[in-house]
């Protein structure tokens, strides 16, 4: 082949690969592994609606509607649960998230300290993400994260430990007081190491 030829082809393979749309390389991503996600919502009438189903082609689809507080004692909840192939983050230095939802978004870990097998206050630590109507990608750092105003007293503040957390949950941040309604969508989810 002509060597000028074979200049041209190269430089026009090169050129068409740099100017591939980013949607194009999302578009490429790996899709979740439909195990590692569940939904949770509480009995009192919060509920969750899908497209079909929670995960499709396009990733986690899930509209969420959370009924106020019930009283004291009840509290009303919705949220998506990510449940990673480890046992716990161990290892884990950052999140990488790729979502949209219609009002900010909070990342909650799921500590044992803290659960049913732990103190039962479901105390946790928590990050907060801005809405977004566009796919928008984070990483977010374990060092974002922070216990929230209404964490119990009698609560011990363990801090992050990565080896007792075993899974993410995924909550539209809407208030105990008005509950409301948010559309969630996930399309990446990584763990980075």
């Amino acid at each position: 082949m002509n060597p000028f030829v074979k200049f041209i082809l190269v430089s026009l393979t090169t050129a068409s690969l740099l100017n591939t749309p980013t949607s194009l390389a999302t578009d490429q991503t790996e899709p979740l592994i439909p195990s590692q996600w569940s939904y949770a919502t509480d009995p009192y009438g919060s509920t969750a609606t899908f497209r079909n189903q929670m995960i499709t082609n396009e990733g986690v689809w899930v509209n969420f509607k959370r009924i106020p507080r019930v009283d004291a004692e009840r509290n009303s909840w919705v949220e998506v649960i990510y449940t990673p192939e480890a046992a716990t983050l161990a290892g884990t230095k950052k999140i990488s998230l790729t979502y949209k939802c219609d009002i900010p978004l909070l990342i909650k870990l799921s500590q044992s300290h803290y659960g049913k097998d732990g103190d039962k206050t479901y105390a946790h630590y928590q990050t907060k993400l801005p809405a977004s109507s566009d796919w928008h990608t984070v990483e977010v750092d374990f060092n974002d994260f922070a216990r929230p105003d209404w964490t119990p007293k009698s609560s011990v503040d363990h801090g992050i430990v990565l080896n007792e957390i075993n899974a993410l949950y995924l909550t539209p941040s809407m208030t105990d007081k008005h509950g409301g309604e948010a559309t969630l969508q996930v399309k990446v989810l990584d763990l980075l190491f």
